[in-house]
Order: structure tokens, then sequence, then C-alpha cells
């Protein structure tokens, strides 16, 4: 499993624009807004003086919207009544693009519609005061499930992943499930299913992945999960029952776990957060998962990028949508722990680019930095206040001893590399074997060399190079009287 946020950030320049048909249970959620702080004349009921409506993709909706904004060309099927309603949602998917030739129109059934009525009192928090709801839960016509899957059999070669979001409204009946699986399979195109929380398991058999939360995977398996192991039990189960090749299993405050047909299992905790809203975070997770797989991403990186994203949507109030962009800044705000900031040179070059590429600065110094004090961290701050990465080269032990003595270094290099990670304002640290750290340069090639200021900029190592392709070299000011050297000989007096 990759384990860091670098990985993670590749991977979203690598995803392109993938194709992604989604198909399942399209709803309206509409909403009526107003004050409820009187009591009707007529019964002793609510009044709800309004004053704003609003109407929302829900369901296999939410998800083409998700998808959408995450960067994927969309594709929606299913059905839709002949009515306002059914016209509001074909209308907003097309705004943001979603093709919604497959969505088919029933005149004899409504398209399923979700109105809540939300009530401040004294200008608080709205609450929910009633939820009126307009669906049936009949098949779809056999006739509509035909012709749908002909229009499917016509665009699928040109399809990376299906989704199957399943509400369990009349749209993914037995038989369009079963063909849609069945061809994806024959096309060997991965199918990723929100399954129903109510139906059996069996239906979804030979999709690819499938994605329930907590409740969901514990009325499937009969299980109880009271923590992240087990949920890998239950992902591991539900494995068996569908015969996916793995499965992923949400469990809200403990993150998510994904468990693969092999038996390997993978825990995914979600940061510490304030949550302010769950709505819509199992379709923003379905959505994140599809967008990697049909890109051929791992599990574990679909899993990971699902779980960062719907920690972000969680902290919004309503069912938000996370757009690529906002995914890659939070993985770059993410600083990264102490133990995975000393890296190898070609992995630091990877982390420089990723860096640059989003307009970052680099910075990088050097040293021995032997019996840290007071002008290394002077130094090291300044110069990290004069980019957006600081990249630390290291002196190893051998090259510290060719350098001062064979008496030097009192610290070693894994143990002088722990203390220059521990400090907040270095971000990565390369050990190095050489005297001088010019190879370091001519890999990373920095935007801003720094020195400290006992070195004139005419002795510094690399600042021709950092020159021709336009960096800067700077030395920063010394702190006078304090060295390594004057605290060795003050000690040993």
């Amino acid at each position: 499993m990759m384990n860091t946020n670098l990985d993670l950030l590749a991977t979203l320049d690598q995803i392109g624009q993938p194709n992604i048909l989604v198909i399942g249970d399209f709803m309206l959620d509409r909403y009526t807004w107003g004050n409820a702080e009187r009591v009707s004349q007529e019964a002793p009921v609510l009044l709800l003086q309004v004053d704003k409506e609003e109407e929302k993709l829900g369901g296999a909706g939410n998800v083409c919207q998700a998808l959408s904004h995450l960067g994927a060309r969309v594709m929606a099927a299913g059905i839709l009544g002949s009515d306002f309603s059914g016209d509001s949602i074909r209308s907003m998917l097309t705004e943001i693009g979603v093709d919604c030739e497959l969505l088919a129109a029933d005149p004899k059934r409504p398209t399923t519609t979700k109105n809540r009525f939300m009530g401040r009192a004294a200008n608080r928090h709205p609450h929910q005061i009633l939820r009126v709801d307009r669906e049936t839960h009949t098949e779809m016509p056999p006739a509509l499930i035909g012709t749908m899957i002909h229009k499917i059999e016509k665009k699928i070669a040109d399809i990376d992943a299906i989704l199957l979001s399943d509400y369990d409204k009349g749209s993914l009946s037995p038989l369009l499930v079963r063909r849609v699986i069945d061809l994806a399979r024959q096309q060997q195109i991965p199918i990723i299913v929100d399954p129903a929380a109510s139906r059996d398991y069996t239906l979804y058999r030979g999709a690819t992945l499938m994605t329930p939360n907590r409740s969901e995977a514990e009325h499937a398996t009969g299980m109880t999960i009271n923590d992240p192991l087990d949920a890998i039990l239950s992902a591991r189960s539900i494995c068996a029952i569908a015969e996916l090749q793995m499965a992923i299993v949400t469990i809200d405050k403990d993150g998510m776990v994904l468990a693969e047909r092999n038996g390997e299992g993978n825990i995914f905790p979600i940061d510490p957060r304030s949550v302010y809203d769950i709505t819509g975070a199992g379709d923003i997770v379905l959505a994140t998962v599809g967008l990697c797989i049909a890109a051929k991403k791992s599990g574990p990186i679909a899993a990971r990028l699902a779980n960062i994203a719907a920690g972000i949507a969680v902290e919004q109030v309503g069912a938000a949508m996370i757009e690529r962009e906002e995914l890659r800044q939070r993985l770059i705000a993410k600083r990264p722990p102490m133990e995975n900031k000393l890296v190898e040179l070609l992995h630091a070059k990877k982390i420089v680019d990723v860096h640059r590429a989003t307009g970052k600065r680099i910075v990088f110094t050097n040293g021995c930095f032997d019996l840290l004090h007071v002008g290394h961290i002077t130094n090291l701050h300044q110069a990290a206040e004069l980019g957006d990465l600081l990249v630390v080269g290291l002196n190893s032990d051998h090259s510290v001893r060719q350098l001062k003595g064979d008496n030097r270094p009192v610290i070693g290099q894994r143990d002088r590399a722990a203390i220059l990670a521990a400090l907040q304002c270095v971000d990565y640290v390369i050990i190095f074997n050489q005297d001088a750290p010019l190879e370091l340069i001519e890999v990373l090639r920095p935007d801003v060399l720094v020195k400290g200021g006992d070195y004139e900029k005419s002795q510094i190592v690399g600042k021709e190079l950092v020159e021709s392709y336009g960096g800067i070299v700077i030395t920063t000011p010394l702190v006078e009287g304090v060295s390594t050297t004057r605290i060795l000989e003050a000690a040993s007096v």
C-alpha cells in the first residue's frame, strides 16, 4: 500500500478525465425554508412562514454531480417520471455537463422527490419539521429495461467504469443489474456498487467493489461492527457473499476499511475534525472511488483519496461537492510526520517536482548540524521564510569526519536528522555522503540556495548552477559568538 501524500498527489495528476456511467435511482431533494415561531389558529400545528425554496440533486444524481466536480466525464442512466421533478433533475444534470441520453421517462411513475420543510425559531439553526416523499418502488417496465440495456451496449466501448447507486426505488431491477454486471465483466470494465440497505448482496455478484456503510454491512453480514477490525471481517464476508475483488466499508468516525478478495485488509482512520453534516458523504466516497478505479488506480489509493474527500465533505453543511484541486490543497497542507521527513534523494526529487508544479518555491540549505544550536535554528528559520518548502542536506557521519576530524560528529547522522525533522520550519531532510551537496543541488534544482553568513557567496557550492537557471543564492546573517566548535571547547574546559 502506498502511504505518502506524494503518491496521492501524483494520482490526482494521472487520473485525467475518465468516462463513467452512473446507473441508479435519481432523486430530487426539495427544501422549503422559513420561520416556524407560531402555531396555526386553524389546528395545533406549526405555521411555516416561507422565505426560501431550493432544489438539489439526490441519490444517483448527487453521485453524478460529485463526479463532475471531480473532473470525470459522466453519463447518467435511470428512470424518471414525466413530471416537473424529473425535468428539474434532467436540467440540473445537463447544466453540469452530464450526458442524460440514457435517462428514461415513464409517465406512469413519479420521480422520487423528497420535500423537506425546514423551520427556524428565534433565528436559530433550522430543524426539519416535516418531510413529504413522493415515490414508488415499482421496478422499471421490461420494455424500458430492454431499451436501456441496448443503449448501454452501444456505449460500453467508451466507458472506463460503471457505478451503481442503488436506493431500491426501481431503477436497478435484478434483471438490469445482472445484465450490466455481466456486460461489464465481458468488457473488463470495473463496476462499483453503493448497495441498497435492504437488498440481498448476491444481487451484485461479480461486481468489482462495493461501498456499504457500517449499518448496511452489519445488515448484510449479520456481524456487529464495533471497531475497524470488525469492519475488515465484515468486508471480507461481503467479498465472499458477492464474489467481489474488494469491499470498502465506511465506519463514520472511525474512517473506512478496505478488504481484498485475497484476504488483505487496510484501515484508513479519519483525521480528527469537527463533523457538521454527513449528508451525501456516501455519494462522495462512491464518486471518488469510482474516479480512481476508472483510472486504473489501486484499491488502497482509491480508499485513501475517498477517505480524505469524505473528511472534507463532513466539515461542511449539506451535500458538499469536492473539487480535485481542493483534494490537492488538502494533501499539500498536511505536513509530513517527523518520521517521513527523512527521504532519499530521488524521492525528494518527486516531492519537489509536485510542489513546484503547484507554484511553490523550493529552498535548499545544507550543513553538518552537529550539536544543533541557536545559530543553526536562526538560519534554518530564515531559510524557510524565503520560500514554501525547505529541504535540508545533512552531511553523513563519514563526510563530517572528512571535514571536521575523527572526533566528530558528536551526534550520529540518524539522531541529527531526527532533531532537524522535529523543527516545524524543516520540511524534508536528505543525508548525503559527499563533502559538498552538489549532486543534491543538481537533482533538486532549488529556487533558492541558502548558506549561513560565515560563507562568502563565491564559496557557496552550487552557486553558479543555481544562478544559471534563474535561481538565487542568499547568505543569512551570522549569529555572533555561537558555533559547535566553541560549545565543545567550552565543555572540555
